[in-house]
């Protein structure tokens, strides 16, 4: 069993930090992969520790700490609040700390309305710093692709063949998946620019702080699924098992920042690859973790349906146009 408290001490002690000053090691929950624990100092310091998982994930959860260390490069580039890495050791990573806590039903409607705009404008500034290629840093798929369709059919390819190795309950055979998602490779060729995706953007990763009167984004957090690519792939996330078409707040902040944001035939069946991909994701992933594949799970009742609805937005946007 791991001792905690001894990793955290060497941590600090690799990061130049003494480690004679840990006072208290909390373990946080809520993250699905990476353990993560909040140190804090006798000086009332505070970090955050990741460390990554002993037990074998899908294909692209290797180094995905790589991943996230890039992430929170590109953020600072783009003056984005989120953590600041203080060291990284392969398969660990040492933070600081934003302020306040994830996204809830704590905040009134106006404040979400403010707050959506405000992320609206974080994101289009995410999206305009570029990469030296596209896919996943990490490497943990190879190296990044000259061009977008070629890295992310790759990990098309790769979350399909954990299907088939892990044998998730899926609404559609796996074969019959695949045949449906070529089908729109062509709109991929669209995107000719690497873009910082941080793919995960999910209310339980964007931290709200209420200190002031007015609340704010206090960081963009967990940004171990970045990723080099186009910038509609977030629209996925940030409107988990919903259409981004509908959030008019967000939209407004992201346009106003710059971003652009049209949903042309090409842009509507890049978005539909992108969510059949987060949602083959997300119902295969809970084999390898032990989770409940059963009927009443709630992935089986929430991302199936929204799987089968990509699919069959590609047929039908493929039929019409």
């Amino acid at each position: 069993m791991t001792d905690t408290w001894e990793r955290a001490r060497r941590v600090l002690e690799a990061a130049g930090i003494p480690p004679e000053r840990l006072a208290r090691l909390t373990p946080l929950t809520g993250g699905t992969y990476n353990s993560v624990e909040d140190l804090r100092l006798t000086d009332g310091a505070r970090y955050i520790l990741k460390v990554a998982p002993d037990t074998e994930g899908l294909h692209h959860e290797r180094r995905l700490l790589v991943s996230e260390a890039e992430f929170y490069e590109g953020a600072a580039h783009a003056d984005v609040p989120a953590p600041r890495v203080v060291a990284a050791g392969g398969p660990w990573l040492l933070m600081t700390v934003c302020p306040g806590r994830p996204w809830g039903d704590f905040l009134h409607a106006d404040e979400q309305v403010d707050l959506r705009t405000e992320l609206g404008r974080l994101v289009a500034r995410l999206h305009r710093v570029t990469g030296p290629g596209f896919g996943y840093p990490s490497g943990a798929l190879g190296p990044l692709a000259p061009d977008w369709r070629a890295a992310f059919t790759g990990m098309l390819d790769a979350v399909l063949d954990d299907a088939r190795r892990y044998r998730p309950r899926l609404p559609r055979p796996v074969d019959e998946i695949a045949r449906t998602l070529r089908t729109a490779y062509d709109a991929l060729d669209e995107v000719t620019a690497p873009s910082l995706v941080h793919f995960d953007l999910w209310p339980g990763n964007i931290l709200v702080d209420r200190s002031t009167p007015r609340a704010s984004i206090g960081g963009l957090i967990d940004g171990e699924r970045m990723l080099w690519g186009d910038p509609l792939a977030d629209f996925v996330s940030l409107a988990l098992l919903g259409d981004i078409r509908k959030d008019e707040a967000f939209l407004a902040g992201y346009r106003e920042a710059g971003g652009r944001a049209e949903f042309d035939v090409p842009a509507l069946l890049r978005l539909a690859l992108y969510r059949a991909y987060l949602y083959l994701i997300m119902l295969t992933e809970v084999v390898p973790r032990g989770g409940d594949t059963g009927p009443d799970s709630w992935v089986q009742d929430a991302v199936a349906p929204e799987l089968i609805a990509a699919l069959d937005h590609i047929e039908e946007l493929r039929t019409t146009s």
